[in-house]
């Protein structure tokens, strides 16, 4: 019998979980350049700054990650990377939902990469998965921002 109440007040409680609940409202407070400048701009810059090398007339010096700690925060910045490539498709800062959407979308699946590369560890992946976050930026702001693309 008590096998049989816990069922029913399971399913009552997960009855309003599913189909017909009213999806949670978003409400976006920053606009796109107020995203690139403190969110965007900022995860970008540490990707990219965690891996390379310098060559001076001493030699090559190669930067990548030195310890787990360093990693991680490789990691949280391009998970940050990839979830503002998400927040960059909602209304109102979605220009459109063709090509808007789809540079959006290169930015998340640029972000990803980085951040598997750093979740692996694998500095050469991460370097090269921090060309396509350049280029996936690249070609949103070829798009969108007039001063770039009218100087093609």
């Amino acid at each position: 019998m008590r096998t049989i109440l816990l069922a029913v007040f399971g399913a009552i409680l997960c009855s309003g979980c599913g189909a017909g609940a009213e999806p949670v409202p978003f409400k976006p407070i920053a606009d796109v350049k107020e995203l690139m400048n403190a969110v965007i701009d900022p995860a970008a810059d540490e990707i990219w700054d965690s891996t390379g090398w310098i060559i001076t007339a001493a030699g090559e010096e190669h930067k990548v990650p030195q310890n787990d700690e360093e990693w991680l925060a490789v990691m949280h910045h391009a998970i940050t990377l990839t979830e503002a490539g998400n927040l960059l498709m909602m209304a109102p800062r979605a220009k459109d939902g063709d090509l808007w959407m789809k540079r959006s979308q290169e930015m998340v699946d640029a972000g990803q990469k980085a951040w598997r590369a750093a979740q692996a560890k694998d500095p050469q992946r991460l370097f090269d998965t921090g060309g396509e976050v350049y280029v996936a930026c690249l070609n949103c702001h070829g798009e969108y921002i007039d001063e770039i693309k009218n100087a093609k």
